[in-house]
C-alpha cells in the first residue's frame, strides 16, 4: 500500500468550517486512490484550520494529477471554504500544493489541480484537458452575460448578489460591516437632521456645519475652511474626486465667447489671454455631456442640471485658477459669463453649478462607468473563458475579488428607479443612465490608458498634477509587473496567438462585454504579448489606482455639501446681479438630500475594514518560485513607490495619498 500525507487549509473567514463529511480521492496518472473519508479525533474543517491526513492507493500513482473533494450533509447543511489541499507522496518527495479558494455548497463533488500555471498548450495529458474543457462549460452556465440596460457594457446575469455564486458573494464580515455602516451613516445624519427640523432655521451656508458631527476627515474640514477660494477650486481640478477630466486648451471654444479684455484682471502682469493660449497655460472643463440631460423630481419637486464651460488659467504666482464659466453650452442674453471681477456671491454660486455637474460626472461617468462596469466585463469573460489553472486567471483573480456583488448591489441599491440616487441626485432617473449611455459611446480603449490619457488631454506639463505623477508610476509599476508574468509562460507572440483559451477570453470581452461599440479600438484577437500586457494592465490599474482615485476622496470632497452638491433645486441664474445668499440656499441640496450625500459618500467612500492592499495576495493562485519572485518584486517597486508618494507630502498642508499603494484595494470592493 502507497501512503499519502495531505493537509487539508479551511478559509479564515467566519462560516469557512463545516461539521458536514469530506472526502478526499488522489488521482493520478497511474490510477486512483481509496475515497478516503478525513476525519481525525475532534474536530475537522474548523475555521483557519490546516488539518493532516493519511490517504492510501493499493499502487504507486505516478504524478497527482487531481485532488477529487467532496461534501456530504451530516444532519444539517454546512458550507465549507476549501483554500488549499497539499500532497506529499509516500517516498518524501516534493510537496504538491493544490489552490482551491471554492465554496463547497449542498452535496457537491469537485476536482482541483496542481498549482503549476499552465496554459493550454502546456496540458497534454487527456483528463487535464478533459478537466479545463469541463471547467470550462460549467462557469459558462453559472455566469451568463446579460444586458442590464441597452447603451452600456454588459454584465452578469444576476438581479441582485443573491443571485450570485458564493464564490464571488462578500464574506460574512464584509457582508455585515457594508450594510451596518450604511444604517449607522443613515441613522447618525436622521438624527442630526431632526435636530436641525426643531432647531434654528436652514439659511445661510454656515449652518451646513450643522451636519459636520462625528463623519469628517482632515480634508473635509480643509475643504469646509478653503472650498470658497480659487486656488482651492483648481487643485480640486487636478487632484479631486474627477480628475480627469481637465484639458489644455489651445484655442477657445466657438460657444464661448470670451474675451482677453474680460479675463486681464486675472492675469500675471505683462501678459493676456491671447498670450497665455499659445503658452499652453489656459486649460478647460468642458461639461457638454450634460447638455439636455433630463432631471429629477424628488418629492414632486423639479431639480435642475447644467451643462457649464470653464476657462482655467495656470498662474505663475496662484496656481491653477477659474477665470470665466459660462453655465449652459450655448451663449446668449440668458447665458452670462460669470467672472472673478463679478459680485462675489454670483462667482461663488457659477462655482458651484461647475462642482455641482463635476458630482455627476465623477459619480456616474469616472466612477462608475469606466472602473465599475469596465472592470465587470473582464471580471466575467475571466471567469467565463479562463480555467483557474491558466496563468492569466491567476493573475487575474485577486483583482476580480468581490467586483461581481458590489456592481449587483450599485445597480439595485444605487441607480435602480427606486435607489439612492432618485432620491437625492439631479441626475436621479432617466438622466443618469442617459448620461452614462452618451459616455460610453464615446469611450475608446485608449482613454483608460493613462500614459495616452494624459497626452491626448495635452496636461503633461501641469504642476502639483499629483494624480497624473502617482498614476504614472504605478501603471509602470503594473505594466512591469504583467510583463515578467506573461514572460514567463509565453516564450513568444505566437504563443499568445495559440492560446485558444486566451483568444476565446478576449473575444468575450469585446463581442460580448464591449458591444455596440465600434470605435472602442480593441481588437477581438489577440497578436502579441505586448497586446496582452497592455491589456492585462489596464485592467489591473482600471480595478485598483483608478478607482481609488475616483473612489476614496469621494467623502473628503462632497462631505462639505455646497463645494459638490448632488442636486440644485432652482434653475442656474440668468443675471448676476440678482445673486443672493437666499437664492443660493434655495439652490443648494435641503437639509434631507445633504444629509444622504453625507452619508453615503462616507459609507462607499472610507476605507474597507478587510481592504487588501494593492500587491498583497492573500490567496495563492501561483506556486511556482518564479512567478513568486515577480510578485515579491512587484511589492518592492510598490514600497519604493510608498515611500517617494510620502516624501513628497511631507510638510503639505494638503496633502494626496488617495494613491498610496497601502490605501488602494487590489480590486474593486466597494
Amino acid at each position: 500500500m502507497e501512503v499519502y500525507t495531505v493537509t487539508v487549509a479551511t478559509g479564515t473567514s467566519e462560516y469557512s468550517g463545516t461539521n458536514n463529511y469530506i472526502y478526499l480521492t488522489l488521482v493520478g496518472e497511474n490510477g486512483e486512490s481509496e475515497r478516503t473519508q478525513l476525519d481525525n479525533p475532534g474536530l475537522d474543517f474548523c475555521r483557519g484550520a490546516v488539518d493532516q491526513y493519511k490517504v492510501t492507493s493499493p499502487s504507486p500513482l505516478g504524478s497527482v494529477l487531481l485532488v477529487r473533494l467532496e461534501k456530504q450533509r451530516y444532519w444539517v447543511e454546512d458550507n465549507w471554504f476549501c483554500q488549499y489541499v497539499t500532497v506529499e507522496p509516500p517516498d518524501g518527495g516534493k510537496v504538491l500544493t493544490f489552490p482551491c479558494y471554492r465554496w463547497f455548497v449542498g452535496d457537491v463533488k469537485m476536482e482541483i489541480r496542481e498549482g503549476t500555471a499552465k496554459t493550454l498548450t502546456g496540458d497534454s495529458a487527456l483528463q487535464l484537458l478533459e478537466h479545463r474543457r469541463t471547467e470550462l462549460q460549467e462557469r459558462q452556465k453559472t455566469y451568463r452575460w446579460v444586458t442590464w440596460a441597452p447603451g452600456i457594457p454588459r454584465c452578469v446575469d444576476a438581479e441582485t448578489e443573491a443571485d450570485l455564486p458564493q464564490d464571488v458573494r462578500f464574506d460574512n464580515e464584509k457582508r455585515s460591516d457594508f450594510e451596518h455602516s450604511l444604517h449607522y451613516a443613515l441613522l447618525e445624519l436622521s438624527l442630526k437632521k431632526l435636530t436641525i427640523w426643531f432647531g434654528k432655521s436652514w439659511d445661510d451656508l454656515e449652518d451646513f456645519k450643522r451636519i459636520f458631527w462625528k463623519l469628517k476627515s482632515p480634508i473635509a474640514e480643509y475643504c469646509m475652511k478653503h472650498w470658497k477660494e480659487d486656488w482651492f477650486f483648481g487643485y480640486q481640478c487636478l487632484n479631486g474626486s474627477n480628475p480627469r477630466m481637465i484639458q489644455r486648451c489651445k484655442k477657445l471654444p466657438e460657444n464661448l465667447p470670451v474675451t482677453a479684455d474680460m479675463v486681464q484682471r486675472s492675469m500675471a502682469g505683462r501678459t493676456n489671454l491671447n498670450k497665455e493660449l499659445k503658452a499652453g497655460n489656459i486649460y478647460l472643463l468642458d461639461y457638454a455631456i450634460m447638455d439636455g440631460i433630463p432631471s429629477n423630481t424628488i418629492k414632486g419637486h423639479p431639480q435642475y442640471i447644467a451643462a457649464p464651460i470653464c476657462l482655467l488659467y495656470q498662474h505663475p504666482d496662484e496656481g491653477l485658477i477659474p477665470i470665466a464659466i459660462q453655465l449652459e453650452q450655448t451663449p446668449g442674453r440668458d447665458t452670462p459669463i460669470f467672472l472673478p471681477s463679478d459680485p462675489p456671491l454670483a462667482w461663488l454660486l457659477a462655482k458651484m453649478w461647475v462642482r455641482h455637474s463635476e458630482f455627476q460626472v465623477f459619480q456616474i461617468l469616472s466612477h462608475l462607468l469606466r472602473t465599475h462596469l469596465v472592470v465587470e466585463v473582464f471580471c466575467v469573460a475571466t471567469l467565463r473563458q479562463l480555467p483557474a489553472v491558466h496563468p492569466i486567471y491567476k493573475l487575474l483573480a485577486p483583482h476580480l475579488r468581490y467586483t461581481l456583488e458590489i456592481n449587483c448591489r450599485g445597480r439595485t441599491q444605487l441607480i435602480s428607479a427606486n435607489g439612492i440616487f432618485k432620491r437625492v441626485v439631479s441626475t436621479g432617473g432617466d438622466g443618469l443612465l442617459i448620461l452614462a449611455q452618451r459616455e460610453y459611446k464615446v469611450l475608446t480603449y485608449r482613454s483608460i490608458q493613462p500614459l495616452y490619457d494624459f497626452c491626448d488631454r495635452g496636461v503633461s506639463q501641469l504642476p502639483n498634477y499629483f494624480y497624473k505623477d502617482h498614476s504614472l508610476m504605478l501603471w509602470e509599476a503594473i505594466h512591469s509587473f504583467v510583463s515578467s508574468m506573461v514572460n514567463l509562460y509565453y516564450q513568444s507572440d505566437h504563443d499568445v496567438q495559440e492560446d485558444l483559451e486566451l483568444q476565446a477570453w478576449i473575444r468575450d470581452i469585446t463581442e460580448e462585454g464591449f458591444t455596440e461599440l465600434p470605435n472602442f479600438g480593441l481588437p477581438s484577437k489577440l497578436s502579441s504579448r505586448e497586446e496582452l500586457c497592455t491589456l492585462l494592465a489596464v485592467a489591473i490599474f482600471t480595478s485598483t489606482a483608478q478607482h481609488a482615485a475616483t473612489n476614496n476622496g469621494q467623502f473628503d470632497w462632497c462631505a462639505w455639501v455646497p463645494n459638490t452638491p448632488c442636486t440644485m433645486r432652482q434653475p442656474p441664474p440668468t443675471d448676476k446681479d440678482a445673486v443672493t445668499m437666499d437664492m443660493i440656499m434655495a439652490t443648494l441640496p435641503d437639509v434631507s438630500q445633504s444629509c444622504v450625500q453625507m452619508a453615503i459618500t462616507w459609507h462607499l467612500g472610507r476605507a474597507q475594514p478587510d481592504a487588501i492592499p494593492l500587491g498583497r495576495y492573500t490567496e495563492d493562485h501561483f506556486t511556482e518560485a518564479k512567478a513568486l519572485e515577480v510578485i515579491d518584486r512587484f511589492r518592492m517597486e510598490l514600497k519604493e513607490i510608498e515611500k517617494h508618494i510620502l516624501t513628497e507630502n511631507e510638510g503639505l498642508e494638503l496633502q494626496y495619498l488617495f494613491l498610496l499603494p497601502s490605501r488602494i484595494e487590489n480590486s474593486i470592493t466597494i
